[in-house]
């Protein structure tokens, strides 16, 4: 099969999966098996285009003269097609047990706008340039957002409207116009190694630009251009795993990158004080959100704070200059997905089991799910970046970054960060297993169904194997370089 085809299929797997789930709407069964069976064969095919040695090229549209609605394979797109395609058929299997024990209504427009949005998804991690990254960015918006309001309540409806104007305001306010400007200044618009930009453009109008794309890409959620993301955890647990590990803010933080190393280039982006400013407001969302997260009893809020702060550390690496912060800030993109949807996996098993929304009353439940909130604690220990979870070599890179630019600031963020994280993540668990409840213990509560148990589980494994077989992952994060 030609790397072409490969491409064409990377995007029609999940959109007739789309249409499928559509047809079979009175077939349960039929409609999620089909779900599982395209994420499966989504996966294989993103590994058979990873493995071609040539990059494939596919030109979809040319709407303008000289530019292309393009796809290819660099490695950058290659990681992050892996893990999205990876974990679209293991949340579809969360997704089973929990929208079923959960008696969520509208279910097949559930798994339909899950399919659309996976097939944005790998729209961007595979767009050949800026013009088709920020098309299926918006695409990916439009689409995740029947997900967000998927409860039809009116709190679900505000939120959707935030996260809708949010995400579409600034992309098209700010980041449609550093595409425009810099297709005027330089003719291109295609990634390419060590940047586009002719030596002669100077470091004001660079430093404006970047300041452009990085305000302009707020699925990123740097602070203060976070708030759509806590808002839109009114959303089922499975959309708030798809949000936070798989697509958007993972686009975010992507689209970030890609324009660092294929736009800027490092050499140029390093001796730019909007890039040094950048990295120092990451460092500051780190931080501050980290802090919001230790206040928040709600479970799932406090996990959408952590992902804040965790995207801060990709925007942060990115905007450092140097190769070890890009190869820690990629990497991180693989470490936290799965730590992450770790997390919130087992926040949705725990209200499936026994409706319980807050940190608070999560207080001896390690005895009556133990195997839930052992998969918790991995999940967190991973964030926190100790061994030997995946998200140790990640942060370590991260940490050589900062000290490689010589921003020792950064260095002590990193480190007030990770012990910010043992203290509103792994103090979850602990209190779970070794905290007396703080009312008698509900009678019958046991383990989430088998389809949750099984999803988080194996992400779980994940998080550890991540630790001792990073070498996939790694080599992809140093060959962007």
């Amino acid at each position: 099969m030609s790397g072409g085809l490969l491409l064409g299929g990377a995007l029609g797997v999940p959109l007739a999966a789309a249409l499928g789930v559509l047809l079979l709407a009175r077939y349960p069964n039929r409609r999620e098996a089909l779900t599982l069976v395209a994420g499966a064969v989504l996966f294989g095919l993103v590994l058979l285009i990873t493995s071609v040695e040539a990059p494939p090229t596919l030109v979809l549209a040319e709407p303008v003269p000289g530019l292309a609605l393009t796809l290819t394979v660099e490695p950058l797109g290659a990681l992050f097609a892996l893990v999205a395609s990876f974990l679209w058929p293991v949340t579809t299997l969360y997704a089973i047990g929990y929208m079923r024990s959960h008696g969520e209504g509208h279910q097949t427009r559930f798994y339909c706008a899950f399919a659309l949005a996976i097939a944005a998804t790998l729209g961007i991690a595979l767009a050949g340039n800026l013009f088709t990254l920020f098309v299926f960015y918006e695409l990916l918006t439009l689409s995740t957002y029947p997900l967000v309001t998927h409860s039809g309540s009116d709190e679900a409806r505000r939120a959707g409207r935030l996260y809708l104007g949010m995400l579409m305001s600034s992309s098209i306010g700010l980041l449609l116009l550093a595409l425009i400007w810099t297709w005027h200044l330089t003719g291109t618009l295609t990634f390419t190694k060590g940047g586009i930009f002719p030596p002669g453009i100077g470091d004001g109008v660079l430093s404006l630009l970047l300041l452009l794309y990085v305000l302009g890409t707020a699925k990123a959620a740097l602070m203060p251009l976070h708030r759509w993301l806590p808002a839109a955890m009114v959303a089922p647990t499975p959309v708030s795993a798809l949000l936070h590990a798989v697509a958007v803010v993972k686009a975010g933080v992507f689209t970030v990158l890609k324009v660092a190393v294929y736009i800027f280039g490092l050499e140029r982006l390093g001796g730019l004080l909007a890039a040094e400013l950048l990295a120092y407001l990451a460092g500051f969302s780190i931080l501050a959100a980290s802090l919001v997260a230790i206040t928040c009893d709600n479970l799932k809020a406090r996990l959408a704070y952590s992902t804040v702060s965790q995207l801060g550390y990709i925007v942060m690496g990115a905007m450092l200059g140097v190769s070890a912060g890009v190869a820690g800030a990629s990497l991180h993109v693989a470490m936290h997905a799965f730590a992450k949807i770790t997390l919130f996996f087992c926040a949705g098993a725990v209200l499936v089991a026994t409706r319980r929304r807050r940190v608070s009353e999560l207080d001896g439940l390690g005895r009556q799910m133990p195997l839930t909130m052992g998969a918790f604690l991995v999940g967190a220990l991973s964030i926190v970046g100790l061994p030997p979870f995946g998200g140790t070599w990640s942060k370590w890179l991260l940490l050589q970054g900062t000290l490689d630019s010589g921003l020792w600031v950064l260095t002590a963020v990193l480190w007030v960060s990770s012990l910010l994280n043992i203290g509103y993540l792994v103090v979850i668990p602990v209190r779970a297993f070794f905290c007396a409840p703080a009312e008698p213990a509900a009678v019958g509560v046991r383990e989430a169904p088998g389809a949750c148990l099984l999803a988080l589980l194996l992400t779980a494994t994940v998080c550890v194997l991540l630790f001792f077989l990073p070498g996939p992952f790694y080599r992809l994060s140093e060959a962007i370089l």
